[in-house]
């Protein structure tokens, strides 16, 4: 695999766009080897920059679509893989731009730091086709999709990906490894979609109820559904659940986040 590591040099970063280019070899070596061991037919890469990650990516032949917003960016993009037969270039943003329908996509990328959470997200509620996820994220949101219960990290974001997918940390970068360095550390993260994951439907209802029982972290689930539901129906679905009263949010586990949302979307 042959990595021109100086082609990041050519692109100004831009602090609008929440960029830091990956400019170290053995990650990239990593991230790729990790995206081609999908069986996926087809590739898709958000944010691709100046193509650190998508030659390589491009090397194995299948063919791979690119989401990028940045012109320039584009503009680099176009001239680098111009007579590319399998290099597809998506022009805009990532977290509404039109993707091509057919196979599950292999999905990879850079993530900016600014839109890290809202494409996870895209990809977990939406209907999109994808067979595995390799994603860098900062290190803290890293360690927020690993969240276990009981802990500061825990929250919705850990739920639902957790109840989705099965998510592997790949490995930890530090700020060396980018241009411009970052003032904090990286994490690229593994997604595989989980056997008796929640409906596709049910995932952006139960993101609600999870952001509406996170409101308020230090309080009960009770206190943070109070205006909401009665208290008798609050009382109910708790002890269905086997939760003393006083629980918070944060103590629930994963897969009895989910029950509680069945068992609230059979009563309305």
């Amino acid at each position: 695999m042959e990595l021109d590591i100086a082609e990041p040099l050519k692109l100004t970063p831009k602090k609008g766009f929440g960029q830091h280019f990956l400019v170290q070899a053995s990650a990239i070596r990593a991230i790729v080897g990790s995206v081609l061991a999908s069986p996926a037919t087809r590739i898709l890469e958000i944010g691709p920059g100046p193509g650190v990650l998508t030659a390589p990516l491009l090397e194995d032949g299948r063919p791979l679509w690119a989401v990028e917003l940045d012109p320039e960016a584009v503009a680099v993009l176009e001239q680098r893989f111009r007579g590319v037969e399998h290099f597809h270039l998506i022009p805009g943003d990532a977290v509404r731009a039109a993707l091509p329908e057919g196979p599950p996509f292999t999905v990879a990328g850079n993530l900016p730091y600014n839109a890290s959470t809202a494409i996870l997200g895209r990809f977990l509620v939406e209907p999109l086709a994808w067979e595995r996820m390799v994603f860098m994220f900062q290190l803290e949101v890293a360690r927020k999709i690993l969240g276990q219960p009981g802990t500061k990290d825990y929250g919705p974001l850990s739920i639902l990906a957790q109840l989705c997918c099965r998510v592997t940390r790949v490995l930890k970068l530090g700020p060396g490894a980018f241009r411009p360095a970052p003032k904090v550390d990286s994490a690229v993260l593994l997604f595989e979609p989980l056997p008796g994951a929640p409906e596709l439907e049910a995932r952006a209802g139960l993101l609600a109820l999870l952001h509406r029982s996170f409101n308020h972290r230090r309080k009960t689930l009770a206190n943070n559904w109070q205006g909401w539901l009665p208290p008798e129906q609050i009382h109910d679905l708790l002890a269905a659940q086997g939760l003393p009263p006083a629980i918070r949010a944060e103590a629930v586990p994963p897969r009895t986040w989910l029950e509680l949302f069945r068992a609230l979307s059979r009563k309305h």
